[in-house]
């Protein structure tokens, strides 16, 4: 693409002229056209709206006509300050009240700090000062198990059947379409949804029957009549609060309430949809969230790019990339791009400029949305006490809601009857894999002792009784290793997962890993780890023809490992063979994996499983019912599972069964960092 771009040049250059000479002639079209829209609508029109229309018209050639068409439906002005914590700070630091509104319902309202950043990041854009507000809507929301299985319907369905306009939006049901607010309004918002909210609570549908429809272009679930009623009465009463409190127009959904799974697809993909979506059994346990959106207006009908690679600009009328910007491109604006080059706006800078298409992949229309607030529909919680749920940010700190007893005794008995999970995670980095096969070698002294001769190496090691020539087949965590499963057990900290019983492969870089994720969810002196070697590697991968030599429950007891010194593992470590073959290793997790489930308590929580990369598959395979992978693909899967790569497996007590569901906590992505040898780059200077 580099060449192209150059090569085109001249002809992109000639292009320009041609262009700029067709728009000096639709220029004077337009001040003509603009000027006697003035004249006759100047009695209708807001003064400071009356101006900004007149400089559009007599001063920004580049303004495109369906742009002006836009603008001209914004008939409000600002009518006055809003004395909102959020826009005080904003008014210290120098912003002007327009803008400074305009960038908290650009971000949502949530704190001082983003809404600065967006300014700084927006102060070369061209229409920060216009008056045009952002577009809101509401939508319901499904959220826990159903939710999962619609994620999981969205995937698949992508993956077989490609992408169609469901896609496009996340799983949903449209409450009130997209209108407009102005922007020292906003709040007001809130305060309808959580007024609609309160009134709503008592009478909204404690579960939201859904009837599966088909048709050639459209798939989707279709909400009962009676529920349907009482859901439409709701957005009755927030379209109602939002007109009285901020002054907006709110078009409530009148028609049949649904649930789109897939629309306008090709139509021999309906049936391989409909299997897809047999498997959603809308029976899942949902709690139901209405969520309020925004968008900017202006670029409803463009294509969404995200950016996949950085980009530093080569020319002046180019545009910065960085990685996870989004760029808002109008397919009909194009003329002046030259191959595999196209014209976008960034949505980080509002900046307008070239930019090579393939550092970019299409985004989803509601990547872009910005969520406001949301009210949950929650028996559990007394009305009285969700004092501003829907508004639950003050400066982007979040107020835990007062429970009344009634509301915390069945909270307590949900918490008991929750479903079990089984979540199954490999070890950190392993020091071995960073500095090779002779690492020991570049850590020990002629006498035998550690010492750390990169960053990367761990502090220290756990004293053995054969000294340290074990670590070699039984090698720890790198100091990166560590690193990651301190941020694993920090993620599921704040997941709020309940883990409530850890067992681990007897390898030390296993037990390593279960320590600092229990550091990490503050559970270190609670739970103590049941090393279960049935769960070890496939001992045909490890080196030598005798098993390695790991570390006794004494000697992990001596170095301040928690575990637990009463589990009977279902295979001791005298039992593990060198050299087993694939039917044995898979046998042996299964009754492994038997064994920890009996022994997990049947009242919920989260078992926490830490192994290597083949107990993603081998542990969880038994579990879900599956039987044991080829050996082939086996070895070729696991090769591809990271340094604490995760697999959730949750309990359906309802079916009887075992279903593989989101983990809890989000992948962790790095890259790597070659050794460094000052000494070489002085001479190489």
């Amino acid at each position: 693409m580099w060449k192209g771009r150059h090569t085109h040049t001249l002809q992109r250059e000639f292009c320009k002229r041609v262009s700029r000479a067709n728009r000096i002639l639709a220029f004077v079209r337009q001040i003509t056209k603009g000027l006697r829209f003035l004249f006759s609508a100047s009695g209708s029109l807001p003064l400071p709206l009356r101006l900004y229309l007149l400089r559009s018209v007599c001063g920004q050639e580049e303004m495109a006509a369906g742009e002006t068409q836009l603008y001209a439906k914004v008939t409000s002005k600002l009518k006055g300050r809003s004395s909102s914590a959020l826009l005080e700070p904003l008014l210290d630091m120098g912003f002007p009240a327009h803008t400074a509104l305009k960038a908290l319902a650009a971000t949502g309202r949530k704190t001082v700090e983003e809404a600065s950043d967006w300014l700084r990041c927006h102060c070369n854009d061209p229409s920060l000062d216009d008056p045009i507000p952002q577009e809101y809507a509401l939508f319901l929301c499904p959220t826990g198990p159903l939710l999962d299985k619609l994620q999981e319907f969205w995937r698949e369905s992508k993956r077989q059947c490609a992408k169609n306009r469901a896609h496009e939006v996340f799983p949903h049901i449209t409450l009130c379409d997209f209108f407009t607010c102005e922007d020292q309004k906003v709040e007001c918002l809130y305060e309808a949804l959580k007024r609609a909210g309160d009134r709503s609570l008592g009478t909204f549908p404690a579960a939201v029957p859904l009837v599966l429809h088909s048709s050639v272009s459209y798939l989707g679930f279709f909400v009962d009549d009676g529920p349907a009623d009482i859901i439409r009465e709701f957005a009755v009463m927030f379209a109602t609060e939002a007109s009285v409190l901020a002054d907006c127009t709110v078009k409530p959904c009148t028609k049949q309430l649904h649930l789109t799974l897939a629309h306008k697809f090709y139509p021999h993909h309906q049936r391989t949809l409909e299997q897809l979506a047999r498997a959603v059994h809308p029976g899942h346990s949902c709690q139901w969230t209405a969520a309020l959106y925004s968008r900017d207006m202006r670029f409803v009908h463009y294509q969404t790019l995200r950016v996949l690679f950085q980009y530093k600009p080569q020319n002046v009328d180019e545009l910065t990339l960085s990685l996870g910007d989004y760029i808002f491109v109008d397919p009909t604006q194009q003329e002046e791009a030259s191959e595999g080059w196209v014209i976008g706006i960034s949505q980080r800078t509002g900046c307008r400029g070239f930019l090579p298409e393939n550092y970019t992949e299409r985004a989803s229309e509601c990547d872009t949305w910005v969520k406001h607030r949301t009210y949950t529909f929650s028996r559990a919680l007394d009305p009285g006490s969700r004092k501003d749920e829907a508004s639950s940010r003050r400066n982007g700190e979040p107020h835990a809601p007062h429970m009344s007893r009634s509301a915390s005794s069945l909270q307590s008995l949900q918490a008991s009857i929750l479903r079990r999970g089984v979540l199954v995670v490999r070890h950190g980095e392993r020091v071995d894999q960073v500095f090779g096969k002779s690492w020991l070698q570049q850590c020990s002294t002629p006498d035998g002792k550690y010492y750390r001769p990169d960053l990367n190496f761990p502090r220290g090691l756990p004293r053995r009784s054969n000294g340290i020539k074990d670590f070699e087949s039984d090698p720890p965590l790198s100091s990166c290793g560590i690193f990651q499963s301190r941020m694993a057990g920090e993620a599921l900290l704040e997941s709020g997962t309940s883990i409530t019983s850890v067992f681990t492969s007897p390898a030390l870089r296993c037990v390593q890993t279960a320590k600092h994720i229990l550091e990490e969810l503050k559970l270190e002196k609670k739970v103590k780890i049941r090393v279960e070697p049935g769960i070890f590697e496939w001992t045909k991968w490890e080196a030598g023809k005798t098993t390695p030599t790991l570390m006794t429950l004494e000697e992990l007891k001596e170095a301040n490992f928690n575990v637990s010194m009463d589990y009977r593992p279902a295979f001791p470590l005298a039992s593990l063979l060198p050299a087993e073959s694939y039917n044995d290793y898979v046998h042996r997790c299964a009754v492994s994996m038997e064994q920890i489930v009996s022994t997990c308590s049947q009242d919920g929580g989260v078992t926490l499983i830490v192994g290597h990369g083949s107990a993603l598959d081998s542990c969880t395979r038994p579990l879900l019912r599956l039987p044991p992978r080829d050996c082939a693909d086996f070895g070729r899967l696991v090769r591809k599972i990271p340094f604490l790569g995760m697999c959730f497996c949750e309990e359906n007590k309802e079916e009887g069964k075992w279903e593989l569901v989101n983990p809890p906590v989000k992948t962790l992505t790095h890259g790597s960092n070659p050794a460094f040898n000052w000494r070489h780059w002085v001479q190489d200077n």
